[in-house]
């Protein structure tokens, strides 16, 4: 009798949650709000009848951040006893400490979680929905764990130093959006910001300048401001900070950059250099020649500073830099070129991979575990490193094959130093662009990578260098939208933008609301160009849905649409889009396109753009759109890695022409020549050219030279320009010694 009363329960039970589930959706964001999206909604199209929440959380999974998220949550509170609550919390040994379920009904809510981690994200969540869309909260099952285990941001306090405050909000950030891993970049050139109780110089000397540049570093001549600049970390504000962090379920890796991006340290110890002289603080950003020596007293140094750093943080990653390390001092070193010599090194890049591998086996006999920048991939891999590839996705792929774990962070996507808008209004960045959208369609594992090798890409992360960014607003200027994105693009598994943009809005008014100086680009348009077959182009935009698009022109009236994909441009002249929805609006997008000759045509590149500044294609630089002349990084800059560049149009038949103009960027600083010279060949079967005309000594006092070759009148089907590239930079100059970047804009065939 028991059991039949049992599952006539049972059954009643699952009659009712049938109901309330009979309406189902993978995903709805007017009902949830969530970021970083949950992997699995179920809806049932009802309400709760609750309007507040009433949690009674266990002291062993009680924390200091819970307590300050729920008090900042509407209507939402902590209770004494399980009682008086109507938010009960389960612990399920078998799952994943990071995962959790949530299920609203009509009158509790029930949390189901593997560990703490998981309850926190939970809370966060419960919290979200109520901070973004209010009560009452929709009947709901939310199943939600990470799409990777290492969620990571990074903050470099070395160029610009931030206050303990400001960490914490960057920390609190981070939380809500379900970050686990803090790289905290404590040395550099510029600035050592972590006390060394054993070595007081680095807090007296290393931790300051004498002054800081004032404008972008590519802009000669540097000006500076003449104020003395700098800070450090105490160790009881690094303890402090750790804790903080660890409330959040955040672990915190610092940053000990050997053997280059050591100025500061030499500056307060000479003796750890190679060269007899005096260093200093380095006043500008860059890459420096000034690097640790591989010496006996070094490794001494280096080792006492790590046994330091492990004192203070628990975390089993030490990040020990390694990117960036120019050879030159060792290369004049006598008692370097001894060593290679000793140890059986092929060359400096060998001598690099011994530095790394040495401070390894120190940092492992100490139970820790090393990260490096994939420049520690040059001369070998040290035994148990984990790679941060920033330099693209080679140096990922390579360690992944491997069989090392891999943090993949390529600068195309990862980099919020760069601008994250075309407007001229934006604040002075590093360069490039990167966008929300941009960053949201981020995947970590290239499709390239094996199947048996994806399980070490362990994640991925989103890094800020602070050049350019002097206070904190500035940090949120250039985190908080696009931290956004790429916490969904490392937590959700199944993303949808369109969907996003509509979540993404909320949580954007409400950092704004909180006084936080959040960038807002939502109906700024970001156009892709595509080749038309036949005249012009096409102008294609993705946007949130209901958005309505304002183009005009000389040659069309003002005319509205609905979520545009794509509008064709088949006349030259100024174009003018402009975006908004209800009585939010976009700033106008003006273009100006001058079709020619070569603009429909074909075009081959030999070798091909990098994939790092690849614009939109290669007829990004035939499309009759010229690129910015503020930056390089932009959709219309095709970018060429220390090599010539062989460009070849081919318009299908002869046709006949009278002027070529081109366009090419200077940023010397940035390591970006101007060409030695620019030869223009001309054929009629595509197998033999001859040469036309040739331009050398290009030069140019601002960013961008523009060579016009006039009075052609020439008939051909084929034209090739041959860009040669400067060569390599002179001794003192930034990468000499190197062959530099060319960069190339709008061919215009006339």
């Amino acid at each position: 009798m028991h059991s039949i009363k049992s599952a006539v329960i049972f059954l009643s039970v699952l009659l009712l949650i049938s109901c309330e589930l009979k309406k189902k959706s993978t995903f709805s964001d007017a009902d949830i709000g969530i970021i970083p999206a949950p992997n699995l909604v179920t809806l049932s199209g009802s309400t709760s009848d609750n309007s507040e929440l009433k949690i009674f959380i266990p002291d062993n999974l009680s924390s200091e951040y819970l307590r300050k998220l729920l008090s900042e949550t509407q209507n939402a509170k902590l209770v004494e006893d399980e009682k008086s609550a109507n938010v009960f919390i389960k612990i399920d040994k078998s799952a994943v400490a990071e995962s959790y379920k949530i299920v609203v009904g009509k009158d509790k809510v029930t949390i189901s979680t593997g560990g703490a981690s998981g309850l926190q994200y939970a809370i966060t969540s419960l919290s979200q929905m109520v901070t973004h869309n209010g009560y009452p909260l929709p009947i709901v099952i939310i199943e939600d764990s990470p799409g990777f285990g290492y969620r990571g941001m990074h903050l470099d306090v070395g160029r610009h130093f931030f206050d303990v405050s400001d960490i914490k909000k960057y920390l609190d950030y981070m939380a809500y959006y379900k970050y686990n891993n803090f790289h905290w970049h404590l040395t550099e050139d510029q600035g050592w910001r972590l006390e060394i109780k054993k070595y007081p110089k680095l807090q007296e000397i290393a931790a300051f300048r004498k002054e800081t540049l004032i404008g972008h570093n590519n802009e000669p001549p540097l000006k500076y401001d003449g104020q003395r600049y700098g800070g450090f970390y105490t160790h009881e504000e690094v303890k402090e900070i750790v804790a903080y962090a660890s409330s959040r379920n955040i672990n915190v890796i610092p940053e000990i950059e050997m053997p280059g991006h050591s100025q500061a340290a030499l500056a307060a110890y000479p003796e750890f250099g190679c060269e007899d002289k005096k260093y200093e603080t380095a006043t500008h950003w860059g890459v420096f020649e000034d690097v640790f020596c591989p010496n006996e007293v070094t490794f001494k140094f280096l080792e006492d500073v790590i046994d330091e750093v492990i004192s203070l943080f628990p975390s089993k990653y030490i990040h020990i830099g390694g990117d960036e390390c120019p050879k030159e001092a060792w290369k004049k070193s006598t008692y370097c070129q001894k060593l290679i010599k000793k140890e059986g090194l092929q060359d400096e890049h060998g001598l690099q991979s011994y530095f790394i591998t040495r401070m390894e086996k120190y940092i492992n006999a100490k139970g820790k575990q090393i990260i490096g920048w994939d420049e520690i991939l040059e001369g070998g891999l040290a035994p148990n490193a984990t790679v941060m590839s920033w330099r693209g996705i080679d140096g990922g792929l390579e360690a992944a094959r491997q069989n090392h774990n891999v943090i993949m962070t390529p600068g195309s996507h990862c980099y919020f130093d760069n601008y994250q808008s075309e407007s001229p209004d934006e604040p002075l960045a590093i360069g490039g662009f990167l966008n929300v959208e941009k960053v949201y369609h981020w995947n970590p594992v290239p499709e390239e990578l094996e199947a048996d090798k994806r399980k070490y890409i362990i994640g991925g992360q989103a890094n800020l260098w602070t050049e350019y960014i002097k206070d904190y607003p500035g940090v949120e200027y250039m985190v908080y939208a696009r931290g956004l994105a790429m916490s969904e693009a490392l937590w959700s598994k199944n993303k949808n933008y369109k969907a996003f943009l509509g979540r993404y809005e909320k949580h954007n008014d409400f950092w704004k609301s909180n006084g936080a100086n959040i960038a807002y680009h939502m109906y700024e348009l970001n156009p892709k160009i595509i080749k038309s077959e036949n005249k012009g182009v096409y102008v294609r935009f993705e946007l949130p849905e209901g958005t309505e698009i304002t183009h005009t022109s000389s040659a069309k009236s003002t005319e509205k649409k609905d979520t545009v994909q794509e509008i064709q441009i088949n006349e030259s002249g100024v174009h003018i889009f402009q975006a908004g929805k209800g009585n939010k609006s976009g700033k106008e997008l003006r273009m100006e396109f001058d079709f020619h000759l070569a603009t429909n045509a074909k075009i081959i590149t030999d070798p091909a753009p990098s994939p790092k500044y690849s614009g939109n294609g290669i007829e990004s630089i035939i499309n009759g759109l010229k690129g910015i002349n503020q930056r390089f990084k932009n959709d219309e800059w095709l970018g060429f890695d220390s090599t010539d560049a062989a460009i070849t149009i081919d318009f299908g038949s002869k046709i006949d022409f009278n002027s070529i103009d081109c366009r090419f960027f200077k940023a010397e600083g940035s390591w970006i020549y101007l060409p030695s010279s620019v030869i223009v060949q001309i054929s009629d079967d595509g197998k033999v050219f001859s040469k036309l005309v040739e331009t050398q000594n290009i030069s140019t006092s601002s960013k961008v030279a523009e060579l016009t070759f006039g009075s052609l009148k020439a008939k051909a089907r084929y034209i090739k320009l041959i860009v040669k590239n400067h060569g390599l930079i002179s001794e003192g100059q930034p990468g000499a010694g190197k062959k530099p970047w060319l960069f190339v804009d709008e061919i215009i065939v006339k």
